[in-house]
C-alpha cells in the first residue's frame, strides 16, 4: 500500500510539473488579434461616418447610412481607396438600411423611406415613404430596422419615451413605441410584439426574427431574444397599445401590474420616487413572472451586462466560411463597450437557448452595425452618439479581417442533462482536460423590477464533479451538479490548454442561459474522471504538515520568536486593483484618468468622497450626482464589501 502510495504521489508530482510547463507556454498564448485585425476604411475628409446602417449591394457596392441623415454608396469598399458617393440625403436619425429589389429601405424616426434611383445617375431622386408611424417628438423615440423576413416583410422596432416627472420611466406615448412592427410588401403595418425597451438591434437568424435589448427598467441585463408574433418580451409600456383592434396580444397594464409592482410611490411632495434595487429585499424574477404571465417571452441568451456588453445592437448569423468554424453563429455588437460578441444557439424542448462568449473588441467606436462584405471580411458600422463608449472616436466605419488561422476557442457549448457538453475548435490535452481544477461553473439571475437594471442575484457556485474526455480531444463533457433552469450558467475553462502548443483558450469564459434542461442519458461516475488537481495538492501538503508537526522540537517563547501584530493593510498593487476592477466589469464603463460611459476614477476622486462613501454609492449609485451622463449606472450589491473597500482605496489614491 505504502509502495502504491508514493507510486501515486510521484504520478501526481509529474502531472503538476507538465501543468506547470504547460502553464508557461500558455502565458505566451495568442490573443483575439492575433487572429482578427481591425482594419479602417478610408472616407473623404470632413465626412462624419456615424454609421446607422449597413446594406451590401448585389454588385458588390456598400451601403452606408448616418444617423445625421445621409446615405453613401462605396464603391470598391475593400479596397486601400474605397470611392464614396452620397445617394441621399436629408433623412432623420436613420437607423437601419436594407437594399431590395433595386431601392434602399431606412427607418428614419416616423417612417420607412424607400430611396430609388430612376434615372440611372448614381444619385437617388425618389423618396417614398413605403409606411409610417406617429411620433410624439421625445428624444429617445429612436427607429431601428427594416430586416427583410421570409415573405418578403420588413421588420422595424420602436423605442420608448421616458416620462417627464418620472424621467426614469419607460412610456409608449404614441403607437407603436415600444414595439416591434412587421410591414408587409404593400406597406401595411401591423403590430407584431411588444416589451421592447431600447430595441436598437434585429436580425433574421435561421430564417427567424431576432432581436436584442438594453439594460433598463424592467430589463435586468442586455439580451438577444427570439421573436414571435403575440410575444411579449418585458417591459410594459407597449401594454398602452393591446387594446386596439389589431393587436396580437390582449395582455393589459393593469394586468401587468397586478403581478411586478411599478412602484408608483410619491414623496410628501407629491413627486414620484425613483425606483432603485434594495438589498435583501424579496423580488420577482422574468421566470417568475411568466407562470403567471404566459405570453412573456423569456430571452434566448442573456448577455451580461457590463461583461457582454452595456448597449447591445444588431444580431447577425455568421455564414460558412467567414470568420473561422463559427458557421450558423450569431455575432452581437455593442455600443457601449465597442466589441462583438459570439452566441452559440441551439433549441431545447422547443425553445431556443444558447451560450455567448467574448469575440473581438478594441474597435474605435460603439458597435452599432454590421454586415459581410464579399471577401468575407466584416464591416462594423459604429457611433456613440454622445453616449460615450469604450472606443474614443465619435463614428466610425472599419473592417474585420481574418487571418484564416484557426483561434483555440470554444467552438459551441451544449446543455446536456446533468451538465454541459463543450466542443473546441482545436484538440485539448487530455491532462488538463481530465482534471476537474480546469472548471468552474456559477449560476445567477437577474431580478425583473422597475428600478434600472439588475445585478446578478441568487449567486450558486456549481460544482463540476467529473468529466469525460473525447477521444479526439474535441470534445469535453462535465457533470454539474446543482443545474438551475432558467438561470445564467457562467462556465469558466481557465486551466484548459491545446493539444500542441498548451495554448490557453483565446476566451475562456461562455455564459449559458438555460432556458430548458434536456432529458436523456446521464453519465456514470465510473466513465468520466474525478481527478482534482487542487484538491489532491491540498492533500499533499496537510499530509507534509503533519508530518513535519509530529516531528518537531518544542521552541523555547523568547521575545525573538514572539509575532507583532500584523500592520495596517497598505493598498494593494495595481495588478490586484486591474484584476478587481476587471472581474467586478467597473472597467466597462470607467477609466483611470479618462471619461467613457462614466466618469474617470480621477474624476471621482476630486469628489472628495470617504472610501465607505464610495462603497455605498457602488451599491446604490446616485446617478443625480452626475447630470451630464446619459446612462446611469446600475447598482451592484453583488461586489464583495472587502474588493468595494480596495476599489475605493485605490480611487482615492488618484486624488
Amino acid at each position: 500500500m505504502k509502495t502504491l502510495k508514493i507510486l501515486y504521489t510521484i504520478a501526481f508530482l509529474i502531472c503538476l510539473s507538465v501543468i506547470s510547463t504547460q502553464t508557461a507556454f500558455a502565458q505566451e498564448s495568442p490573443m483575439e488579434e492575433d487572429y482578427y485585425k481591425i482594419m479602417k476604411v478610408s472616407s473623404p475628409e470632413g465626412t462624419l461616418l456615424e454609421v446607422g446602417g449597413l446594406a451590401m449591394m448585389p454588385n458588390g457596392h456598400l451601403g452606408v447610412a448616418t444617423r445625421r441623415g445621409d446615405v453613401f454608396i462605396v464603391e470598391n469598399p475593400t479596397s486601400p481607396r474605397p470611392y464614396f458617393r452620397k445617394f441621399a440625403s436629408g433623412l432623420h436619425e436613420i437607423l437601419g438600411l436594407v437594399y431590395k429589389d433595386g431601392s434602399f429601405y431606412c427607418a428614419q424616426r416616423g417612417e420607412l423611406t424607400k430611396l430609388t434611383d430612376t434615372n440611372q445617375d448614381g444619385v437617388a431622386d425618389l423618396y417614398e415613404t413605403f409606411a409610417s408611424w406617429p411620433i410624439s417628438g421625445h428624444y429617445h423615440e429612436y427607429s431601428f430596422g427594416p430586416k427583410v423576413g421570409k415573405d418578403g416583410s420588413f421588420y422595424v422596432s420602436g423605442n420608448v419615451a421616458f416620462g417627464n416627472q418620472e424621467w426614469w420611466r419607460g412610456e409608449s406615448r404614441v403607437p407603436y413605441r415600444g414595439w416591434v412592427i412587421k410591414i408587409t410588401p404593400y406597406g401595411a403595418i401591423e403590430p407584431f410584439a411588444t416589451g421592447m425597451r431600447s430595441p436598437a438591434g434585429l436580425g433574421i437568424i435561421e430564417g427567424e426574427l431576432f432581436y436584442t435589448d438594453n439594460q433598463g427598467d424592467y430589463i435586468g441585463s442586455g439580451g438577444l431574444w427570439h421573436l414571435e408574433k403575440g410575444d411579449f418580451t418585458g417591459h410594459p409600456a407597449g401594454l398602452a397599445w393591446t387594446g386596439l383592434e389589431n393587436s396580437p396580444l390582449k395582455l393589459t397594464s393593469a394586468q401587468f401590474d397586478a403581478v411586478v409592482d411599478p412602484r408608483k410611490v410619491k414623496d410628501a411632495n407629491g413627486r414620484y420616487i425613483k425606483p432603485e434595487n434594495v438589498v435583501d429585499e424579496e423580488f420577482i424574477t422574468l421566470y417568475e413572472a411568466k407562470e403567471k404571465l404566459p405570453n412573456i417571452k423569456l430571452p434566448a441568451v442573456w448577455l451580461p451586462h457590463g461583461i457582454h456588453g452595456i448597449s447591445n445592437s444588431e444580431p447577425l448569423e455568421i455564414p460558412k466560411g467567414h470568420l473561422g468554424p463559427f458557421e450558423g453563429q450569431v455575432l452581437v455588437g455593442d455600443q457601449g463597450q465597442s466589441k462583438i460578441m459570439r452566441v452559440f444557439l441551439e433549441k431545447v424542448n422547443g425553445e431556443y437557448q444558447g451560450a455567448s462568449i467574448d469575440f473581438r473588441s478594441g474597435f474605435q467606436s460603439g458597435v452599432l452595425r454590421m454586415v459581410f462584405a464579399p471577401d468575407k471580411s466584416l464591416f462594423v458600422g459604429e457611433t456613440n452618439r454622445g453616449w460615450g463608449s469604450a472606443g474614443e472616436a465619435n463614428e466610425g466605419l472599419q473592417r474585420l479581417v481574418w487571418n484564416n488561422e484557426i483561434p483555440f476557442e470554444m467552438r459551441t457549448v451544449k446543455s446536456m442533462p446533468d451538465g454541459f457538453e463543450i466542443e473546441f475548435t482545436k484538440p485539448v490535452d487530455v491532462n488538463s482536460a481530465k482534471d476537474l481544477a480546469s472548471y468552474a461553473v456559477q449560476s445567477f439571475v437577474y431580478k425583473y423590477h422597475p428600478a434600472y437594471g439588475s445585478p446578478p442575484v441568487n449567486i450558486v457556485d456549481n460544482s463540476v464533479t467529473g468529466v469525460k474526455v473525447s477521444e479526439d480531444g474535441l470534445k469535453v463533457r462535465i457533470i454539474v451538479d446543482g443545474l438551475r433552469r432558467y438561470y445564467i450558467h457562467k462556465i469558466s475553462l481557465e486551466g484548459i490548454r491545446e493539444k500542441k502548443e498548451f495554448h490557453s483558450l483565446v476566451h475562456p469564459t461562455a455564459y449559458y442561459t438555460l432556458n430548458n434542461i434536456p432529458t436523456g442519458e446521464k453519465l456514470a461516475l465510473t466513465e468520466v474522471s474525478q481527478f482534482n488537481s487542487v484538491v489532491e495538492q491540498e492533500r499533499i501538503k496537510a499530509e507534509a504538515a503533519k508530518k513535519a508537526a509530529t516531528s518537531k522540537k518544542p521552541v523555547a517563547v523568547t521575545s525573538q520568536n514572539i509575532q507583532t501584530a500584523p500592520k495596517a493593510e497598505e493598498l494593494p498593487s495595481m495588478e490586484v486593483i486591474n484584476s478587481l476592477l476587471a472581474k467586478n466589469t467597473c472597467t466597462a464603463c470607467h477609466q483611470a484618468n479618462k471619461r467613457q460611459v462614466g466618469p474617470s476614477y480621477a474624476d471621482i476622486a476630486k469628489r472628495k468622497y470617504t472610501n465607505e462613501q464610495i462603497v455605498e454609492l457602488i451599491y446604490n449609485p446616485k446617478p443625480e450626482n452626475w447630470p451630464d451622463y446619459a446612462t446611469p449606472m446600475a447598482a451592484m450589491p453583488q461586489v464583495p464589501r472587502e474588493e468595494a473597500l480596495k476599489i475605493a482605496a485605490y480611487i482615492n489614491s488618484l486624488r
